[in-house]
């Protein structure tokens, strides 16, 4: 099995704005030839279609024609620019034009156009975006007065509920299935480079329906929908949609003016407490998330939780995996504070977690080596949790990380997120060493590195 990115009965009353939608099962022959018209016909023109084009460099070899000296000559032959297409769907979620579709959809799009149900047409910019949750937030050129779908409290979803799936799968216009919420809490799936939550679905989802809408029958947005588990690249009635409380904070930080998504940092690592663990610790019943490390500028270290302590619910929503924690921060947003429970000796305590961005010090003493060195084109920073958030870096408490190499730097095989451990055996702790021991006229140079948690030793010759 495949997880694929893809670039629902009905509620037979559509329920009065104010209202609280109640399920309700057909009672008479009336009722069920309704079917899904009255929701679909309300929601379906706030589902758009998006066709988005970016240039990328490939690789055009002599040998591409032959199965045989192809393989050993992929990357022969100087790059040239294409044009790549991609397809896909988006929710409109203000009448002014405001858009929500996936990252892999519109991520380095340099033309994007958006058409509507009706056949408008509209050029759109993208305002925010972030490959790690796969969503992407557009703002429509000159539009106002759209229709809109607005969206749902997604911890209500409950496993069972009636659902319906539009987008544009296959290009072949917009198209409408229905289905149930086949399951809550999905954690640790990997879509398009990065993880997440999702809500899962048995409604039917293609390619090209990623970013379209997972509503409810009431019409609300449930989530939007990203991936499908596939063998043959279409739909076997397994799909994923990221929630609608991620979808409004994403929203709320391009309305604010952010143009990439600032997430809450817990600066912690745990994991899963699964029924083997359960039992080495003690506890009565697998559940939560046991922290393993805390950095010590955590929020969490901050609220009195230490590793070995079970973290049960955040702001009231349960947590059984490090991503449903990551997801519950997320959408709180930065700012906030959360109520948490946690298990410590067996007894339930209860904190108040501050949600905060990482914080950005020590100053990070950031520089970039220039052609006066051995090393030019080298970037680096002294180690805080904002570069250990940004880079994805262990939890270390100091020390100089690479940033960007290019030019001599890359070709000597450093490679940003590689830690600098010493030059020519000369230890590095500060930025400023590393232009120190970078500056010695010698031939032969060694430099160690920390790489993915392996230790290396990059040697050249001038």
């Amino acid at each position: 099995m495949r997880l694929v990115p893809i670039a629902a009965l009905c509620l037979l009353f559509v329920t009065p704005p104010g209202l609280h939608a109640e399920t309700v099962v057909p009672s008479s022959q009336a009722e069920i030839s309704l079917g899904f018209a009255p929701v679909v016909r309300k929601v379906a023109p706030a589902v758009v279609n998006i066709y988005a084009s970016r240039v990328v460099q490939t690789r055009v070899s002599p040998f591409a024609a032959d199965p045989f000296f192809d393989q050993f000559f992929r990357d022969f032959g100087a790059k040239q620019p294409r044009l790549q297409n991609s397809l896909g769907s988006g929710v409109i979620v203000s009448a002014d034009g405001i858009v929500v579709s996936n990252y892999h959809v519109v991520g380095q799009a340099t033309e994007i156009k958006v058409v509507l149900n009706d056949r408008r047409e509209y050029r759109a910019e993208v305002l925010l975006s972030d490959q790690e949750s796969d969503l992407a937030i557009l703002k429509l050129e000159d539009a106002s007065e759209l229709p809109v779908l607005p969206l749902r409290n997604s911890d209500e979803v409950e496993v069972g509920e009636l659902v319906l799936a539009i987008g544009n799968p296959f290009g072949v216009g917009q198209t409408v299935s229905s289905g149930i919420v086949s399951g809550l809490a999905r954690s640790g799936l990997s879509v398009d480079g990065g993880r997440g939550y999702f809500i899962q679905t048995d409604a039917a989802i293609n390619p090209g329906n990623s970013g379209g809408a997972l509503i409810d029958v009431a019409g609300r947005l449930v989530g939007i929908n990203t991936a499908i588990l596939t063998q043959s690249g279409g739909s076997n009635g397994i799909g994923f949609a990221i929630p609608a409380n991620l979808v409004q904070s994403f929203i709320a930080q391009a309305e604010a003016g952010e143009t990439s998504f600032q997430r809450p940092w817990a600066g912690v690592t745990g994991q899963a407490v699964d029924a083997s663990l359960a039992e080495a610790m003690g506890l009565p019943r697998p559940e939560g998330v046991v922290l393993t490390d805390l950095h010590p500028a955590s929020p969490f270290r901050e609220a009195g939780l230490l590793p070995g302590d079970v973290v049960l619910t955040l702001a009231g929503q349960r947590t059984d995996s490090p991503q449903e924690v990551i997801f519950r921060m997320a959408s709180l947003g930065i700012g906030e504070t959360a109520p948490v429970t946690y298990l410590r000796d067996g007894k339930e305590r209860a904190a108040e977690l501050a949600l905060i961005a990482a914080p950005d010090r020590p100053d990070r003493e950031a520089l970039t080596l220039g052609d006066d060195t051995v090393l030019s084109g080298l970037s680096v920073a002294r180690i805080n949790p904002a570069v250990i958030a940004e880079l994805d870096l262990p939890f270390v408490g100091e020390g100089v990380v690479v940033t960007a190499s290019e030019g001599l730097a890359a070709r000597a095989g450093l490679l940003p997120g590689d830690i600098l451990l010493a030059i020519n055996g000369e230890g590095i702790d500060r930025p400023a060493d590393v232009r120190r021991a970078a500056g010695d006229r010698v031939r032969y140079w060694a430099i160690d590195v920390l790489r993915q948690g392996q230790q290396l030793r990059l040697r050249f010759r001038l």
